[in-house]
C-alpha cells in the first residue's frame, strides 16, 4: 500500500507539471513571454516554497549536499529552458514528441545504474507509451523535417535528458533530507538556473505588478511546490524506471488542462493517444503491484 502511495505522489507530481501549461498559454495569449513566465515561475514557486520551509523540521547539511540538491534544480530549470527554445523553433507537437524521449531515457539511465537490462515490463510500457504520445500530439498529421531545424531537435532531446536525469537524481540525492527541506533548496537551484537565463527586469519594471504575478503565482503553485514536494517524497521509494513512466502522465494532464483552462477542442486521435499513454503508464503497476527488491532502492 505504501508503495501505491509513492507512485500516486509522482503521478500528481506530473499531472501538476501538465496543467502549468495551460496557465503558461493563457499568460503568452495574454501577451507575456515565455522568459519572463519561467522567471515568475521560480520566483513565486521558492517563495510560496518558503512558508512550508520555515514552520517544517529541517536538518544541518553540508556543503555537498546542499550543492547536489542545487544541481537537481539546475536539471529542473534546464528542462524548461531547452523545452522553450524547442517550441520556438519547431510545432508545439513535435516538441512535445522530443520531450517524451524521457521515458525511454530514463528506463536506460536506470539500466546503466544497475548494471542490467530493462525488464520486459518496463520495455513494453515505453513502446505503448511512445505509440499514445504520438496520437495524443497529433504528430500523424504532420510532417518530420526535424533535420532542417537541428537547434530545435537537439533542444528537444536536451529537455528530455534533463527531465530524465531529474527524475533519476530525485530519488537518490538528498535521501536523507527532510522533503520541504529538499524542495526548497531544489526550487533555489531552479531559480538561479532560470535568472541566467532571463533578464530579471520584469520584476521591477512594472511587468510583474501589471497583471504577471496572477499567472506566475498559479505556474509556481502547479510547476514548483506542488510537484517538486511530491517528487521528493515519491522518487526515493520507486523503481527510477517506474517513476519515469509515471512522469509520463503529464501529457494527458496538460492536454486536460488545455480542453478545461483554455478551452481548446481535443480529436478523437488524441483521446485515444492519451488512454493508450494511461494504459502505458498503468502496465508496470500490475505484474508485481509495485514492489522492489530491497537492493535496488536508492542510497544517498
Amino acid at each position: 500500500m505504501n508503495q501505491l502511495r509513492y507512485s500516486l505522489f509522482i503521478l500528481a507530481g506530473a499531472c501538476s507539471y501538465g496543467f502549468q501549461a495551460s496557465v503558461v498559454k493563457l499568460a503568452t495569449n495574454a501577451g507575456y513571454q515565455a522568459g519572463q513566465m519561467t522567471g515568475s515561475q521560480y520566483v513565486f514557486g521558492l517563495l510560496l516554497m518558503l512558508i512550508p520551509f520555515i514552520i517544517t523540521k529541517r536538518i544541518k547539511l553540508q556543503f555537498k549536499q546542499i550543492a547536489s540538491l542545487l544541481g537537481l534544480g539546475v536539471l529542473l530549470s534546464l528542462t524548461g529552458v531547452f523545452y522553450a527554445t524547442s517550441i520556438q523553433e519547431l510545432s508545439a507537437s513535435i516538441a512535445i514528441v522530443l520531450l517524451f524521449q524521457f521515458t525511454w531515457m530514463g528506463i536506460f539511465i536506470e539500466s546503466l545504474y544497475l548494471r542490467a537490462f530493462p525488464s520486459a515490463v518496463k520495455i513494453v510500457s515505453a513502446v505503448v507509451l511512445w505509440a499514445g504520445t504520438l496520437l495524443a500530439a497529433g504528430i500523424s498529421s504532420e510532417g518530420l523535417n526535424l533535420l532542417s531545424d537541428l537547434k530545435g531537435l537537439i533542444s528537444g532531446l536536451l529537455a528530455a535528458l534533463m527531465f530524465a536525469l531529474f527524475i533519476f537524481f530525485s530519488g537518490k540525492t538528498g535521501t536523507e533530507v527532510p522533503a520541504i527541506q529538499k524542495s526548497f533548496i531544489i526550487s533555489l537551484g531552479g531559480l538561479l538556473t532560470a535568472l541566467l537565463f532571463v533578464s530579471p527586469a520584469f520584476i521591477v519594471d512594472g511587468t510583474m505588478t501589471g497583471g504577471l504575478w496572477k499567472y506566475g503565482l498559479l505556474v509556481g503553485l502547479l510547476g514548483v511546490l506542488v510537484p517538486v514536494i511530491l517528487f521528493a517524497l515519491g522518487t526515493p521509494h520507486v523503481d527510477s524506471g517506474v517513476a519515469t513512466i509515471l512522469g509520463a502522465a503529464e501529457l494527458p494532464a496538460a492536454m486536460l488542462g488545455a480542453m478545461l483552462i483554455a478551452g481548446e477542442h481535443l480529436t478523437a486521435e488524441q483521446v485515444s493517444g492519451i488512454m493508450i499513454i494511461l494504459i502505458g503508464i498503468a502496465i508496470p503497476q500490475w505484474p508485481r503491484g509495485g514492489r522492489i527488491k530491497p537492493k535496488h532502492l536508492y542510497s544517498s
